[in-house]
């Protein structure tokens, strides 16, 4: 699966991206790791996109409300 990238401004998350074929939200970390989430409605990542603080939003929103896993 290909997802295009889109590079964020915070401190916790590095870049983010969707594919709405698979509804799987893919977050790269500044610690390095890259995960996928399952199951995210595309608005989910279009808020995230648009959040003031993205890290806020992820840990409220998206943080053990999806199923994941590590892909890097």
């Amino acid at each position: 699966m290909f997802t295009t990238m889109v590079p964020v401004e915070s401190s916790d998350l590095s870049a983010i991206g969707y594919d709405a074929s698979s509804a799987t939200l893919t977050i790269e970390f500044r610690s390095g790791g890259v995960y996928e989430y399952s199951q995210v409605p595309y608005r989910e990542f279009l808020e995230l996109l648009n959040a003031e603080s993205h890290g806020k939003y992820f840990h409220q929103n998206i943080k053990d409300q999806f199923p994941y896993r590590r892909v890097a």
